[in-house]
């Protein structure tokens, strides 16, 4: 097997296995290596078995309201080993088609743990040996792992993290969630809509701290309907724990305290680039905060030596990582017309339960920035079909600039709003205006009708509301 490519990619996630195929695509010899699941963690461990376990909840809330559909259900069994195993088998599957696309794109896969060892070369180590590769251009997509907090250490039985989240023996009776990022409150709708007691902690003074405090607002204000207990503007002190329970110290802003027993604590305070052991030290990256610092063609400060992804910084999501692989390789292929990734309107989702989606600038964030505003919004409960599937708890907001029409953000929560933002992507990306979206003619009845209310609130001419 040659040990010397035009590209050699390390880590295996949505990231680096996209680059290794528009490597190959190009023509460029082309070699992965991964030391331990093709995927990375987003198939293995985060994007998609959350999903799978958050279908399941789905159908949990379907069968809890099936009444109101003319439904008697009865008594309903519910078998977590067979749900956690759905999980998995789905990100098995998706894992052996990543090996396929590898093997059809002509792409030499390692298996191995990669360090970088001198300019455009990298060690490889596997089992008892070690093997040395060169390449022109050396492509780090390690990714990120969950980060801990002081004196509040996961050891996989108490205190877990997303890891054992996932694959839970049992169902806890209670639950406290330490963070209110996106992994923080869809593991705890999951549980909530599992029968669990769920309270969810975040030290900063709003859920979902990225989104737009409206659509924040509404989400607290639904998960404590759900019976979600949330403590925002509160932090963690100290964890005791005992042989069947945790008890957790926590402090409000103003200095209040509260003690919480629970049986299990989800640690989802955030992510730290994987940053150690890969040899950054050996040829000099440049770091920030524990991650690589790059330019926006994904270059790194060494020659040869590019990032990718969650371990190059925020927004730490899968298609984010995918995109910049993609970038990355055409330009150093010399593809022309590569254009560099504007981070501010890669759209982020979060599959809680009412959905919540947005792209672009909040309305915080526009008025900070000086921009003049248009602001429209549109609520469900005067949309149709959410209306007919009983789905009305949500809303679109859009963003608009109140002199040049352009779109500077879109924020929705609500039913499948996920599957709706990348319309609100699409118009950003087509630098479309608020007039050219309002002559746009949207398919009746669906959910997406409050996308269009929306522009046409932000004009004035709301039609429904």
């Amino acid at each position: 097997m040659s040990t010397s490519f035009d590209v050699i990619v390390v880590g295996g996630g949505p990231g680096g296995y996209v680059a290794a195929i528009r490597a190959a695509q190009l023509g460029l010899s082309t070699a992965l290596v991964e030391k331990q699941h093709l995927g990375g963690i987003c198939l293995n461990w985060g994007c998609i078995p959350t999903k799978a376990l958050l279908q399941g909840a789905e159908v949990a809330h379907t069968l809890a309201h099936a009444a109101d559909f003319g439904f008697t259900t009865g008594e309903v069994n519910f078998d977590l080993k067979r749900l956690v195993k759905h999980s998995r088998d789905v990100s098995a599957r998706l894992a052996g088609g990543i090996g396929y696309l590898m093997n059809k794109n002509g792409i030499t896969v390692v298996d191995g743990h990669a360090r970088l060892s001198g300019k455009c070369r990298l060690a490889v180590q596997a089992a008892e040996k070690t093997l040395e590769y060169r390449a022109d251009h050396i492509v780090l997509a390690t990714g990120a792992r969950p980060k801990p907090l002081p004196g509040i250490e996961p050891d996989g039985d108490r205190i877990w993290t997303y890891f054992e989240a996932m694959v839970p023996e049992a169902l806890p009776r209670s639950l406290l969630v330490i963070g209110s990022g996106a992994i923080g409150v869809e593991f705890s709708s999951l549980y909530n809509d599992l029968g669990v007691d769920v309270t969810l902690v975040e030290v900063l003074d709003q859920l979902l701290p990225v989104e737009d405090k409206e659509v924040s607002a509404f989400a607290r204000q639904q998960f404590e309907r759900r019976g979600i207990k949330v403590h925002t503007s509160t932090r963690v002190t100290a964890i005791e724990k005992h042989a069947d329970s945790v008890t957790c110290h926590l402090e409000g802003a103003d200095g209040s305290t509260v003690a919480v027993t629970v049986e299990r604590v989800i640690l989802a305070a955030g992510i730290q680039g994987n940053v150690e052991n890969i040899g950054l030290e050996e040829v000099g990256v440049e770091t920030d905060r524990g991650f690589i610092v790059t330019d926006p063609w994904c270059r790194t400060n060494v020659a040869g030596l590019y990032a990718i992804g969650d371990v190059a910084g925020p927004p730490c999501l899968a298609h984010k990582a995918s995109h910049e692989g993609v970038i990355c390789i055409e330009k150093l292929a010399g593809v022309a017309d590569v254009h560099p990734l504007d981070k501010g309107r890669v759209p982020g989702c979060t599959y809680c339960r009412p959905q919540v989606a947005s792209v672009g600038m909040t309305e915080a964030q526009a008025r900070a920035a000086g921009r003049p505003v248009n602001l429209g919004r549109f609520d469900l409960q005067a949309n149709g079909r959410a209306l007919a599937i009983g789905e009305t708890a949500g809303f679109v907001k859009t963003v608009f600039d109140a002199r040049s029409g352009e779109l500077l953000g879109a924020h929705m929560i609500g039913p499948e709003v996920t599957e709706q933002i990348q319309g609100f992507g699409l118009a950003q990306s087509l630098e479309a205006t608020e007039q050219d979206l309002a002559r746009a003619v949207f398919a009746h009845p669906t959910l997406s009708e409050a996308m269009h209310e929306s522009v046409l609130a932000a004009l004035g001419r709301a039609l429904h509301q």
